[in-house]
């Protein structure tokens, strides 16, 4: 008899990144996650996704959704190393299949290669832009290299800045890792000075393994070996302070004028509304990626070949999405927590966080620990009351940004 599940994917929107041209890009950041990944494909140097495989992902992709909006998300190694006549094609594709649905385009890119054409581009056409920048200047350059080991920081200010020329929406995507979990104030004041109204901070956790025969080095949470924690990677106690520092900020000043990624996933989790983003949700499994062949993978950070569940050329994204093999690995993120997660008393906000992280181990020896509980906890309590006191003032239909007021009573409470 077939295992149910009381969860599956196509109860939301179904997420694919897309990978225009799998893991080329044009820099060499240390941490990236995705450059190896050539390995998989022979180890060429560029691999640009076809026609053909385009065409049968955009009309399978648009098929698969439930609702009447669609959201492609565009994404790399660099997606600007596609010329601009790629995304028109995208664009013609859309709008052939489209079928009357509402669609949005995302696009991430590093920035360092926008020019007035590709901004102009982006605007005519409604794309959010996503920039990947790790702060100010002494930040962004620790890891950020170019191919020959030279800065890109300035070269990514220059795309910014032509961004803003054209009016064009963009945020920002950060990644915290052991330098720049230093500063979390220099970085987060850094970003409202730029005009980066939506921030996302994504921690770099990774292992490394030489052993693994496919030569793949950064491994998926459940491979072992001689696993050893990437020397960039943030702690977890460097992590829960750069977040509370920010909050800090942030709580006080700038609630309705400028928006970060975990704060409205906790404040949603707080009034048990889905918190947009799969790691804080309490199951995974509807945000998948397809790679530029046409292979479709659980999730951006499963590129593995055991967690490879088709291709676009033999199967649709419903089948691929809605397999077995999906299901099981969406449900796994709750069913696999271990008894310690579920006695927390922040777990309706955490929901163990990704599952790429939990390779710890609890104090009872049970598997399956995020790696960056503690953080994870001293983030959420310390966030807590003032997460209670938004979802109050929403509730009762009062802007959310009462909380400043709020806060600011708190601070002269503790210092009578």
């Amino acid at each position: 008899m077939p295992k149910t599940y009381s969860y599956t994917p196509l109860a939301l929107p179904t997420y694919v990144v897309t990978k225009v041209l799998g893991s080329t890009c044009n820099l060499n950041c240390a941490y990236c996650y995705y450059l190896e990944k050539e390995k998989l494909y022979g180890g060429q140097r560029r691999n640009d996704m076809s026609d053909e495989v385009l065409e049968k992902f955009i009309e399978s992709y648009i098929n698969a959704q439930p609702v009447n909006e669609v959201l492609f998300t565009w994404h790399g190694g660099e997606t600007t190393l596609r010329d601009i006549s790629f995304y028109e094609r995208v664009l013609k594709l859309q709008k052939k299949y489209g079928r009357g649905k509402f669609i949005d385009n995302v696009i991430q890119t590093n920035g360092t290669r926008l020019t007035d054409d590709w901004c102009q581009f982006f605007k005519n056409n409604n794309f959010l832009v996503g920039i990947s920048i790790d702060g100010p200047e002494h930040c962004h350059d620790v890891y950020r290299k170019d191919k020959t080991g030279g800065p890109t920081f300035k070269q990514v200010m220059k795309g910014i800045e032509l961004l803003q020329k054209h009016q064009v929406d963009f945020n920002t995507l950060s990644v915290i890792n052991d330098y720049n979990s230093q500063f979390p104030s220099d970085v987060y004041r850094f970003f409202k000075e730029i005009g980066s109204k939506y921030m996302q901070f994504s921690p770099v956790v990774e292992r490394v393994s030489d052993s693994r025969p496919d030569g793949l080095k950064l491994l998926p949470p459940d491979d072992t070996l001689d696993a050893r924690l990437a020397h960039w990677s943030v702690s977890p106690v460097a992590f829960g302070k750069f977040y509370i520092e920010i909050f800090d900020e942030w709580v006080r000043n700038d609630v309705g004028k400028f928006f970060v990624q975990i704060f409205d996933s906790t404040l949603a989790n707080e009034m048990g509304e889905q918190p947009g983003v799969c790691i804080f949700s309490k199951n995974c499994g509807h945000a998948g990626v397809i790679e530029h062949n046409g292979d479709v993978y659980s999730c951006d950070h499963y590129v593995f070949p055991e967690f490879k569940l088709g291709n676009i050329k033999t199967k649709s994204i419903y089948e691929m999405m809605f397999s077995e093999q999906q299901l099981e690995f969406g449900a796994d993120k709750y069913d696999k927590l271990p008894a310690q997660c579920l006695n927390c008393n922040v777990l309706k906000y955490c929901h163990g966080e990704c599952p790429k992280n939990r390779f710890a181990r609890t104090s009872t020896g049970e598997t399956g620990l995020n790696y960056l509980c503690a953080g994870l906890k001293m983030f959420f309590r310390h966030a807590r009351p003032y997460m209670e006191f938004m979802a109050h003032e929403l509730h009762n239909k009062r802007p959310p940004a009462n909380v400043m007021s709020f806060a600011r009573q708190r601070d002269l409470e503790k210092q009578l």
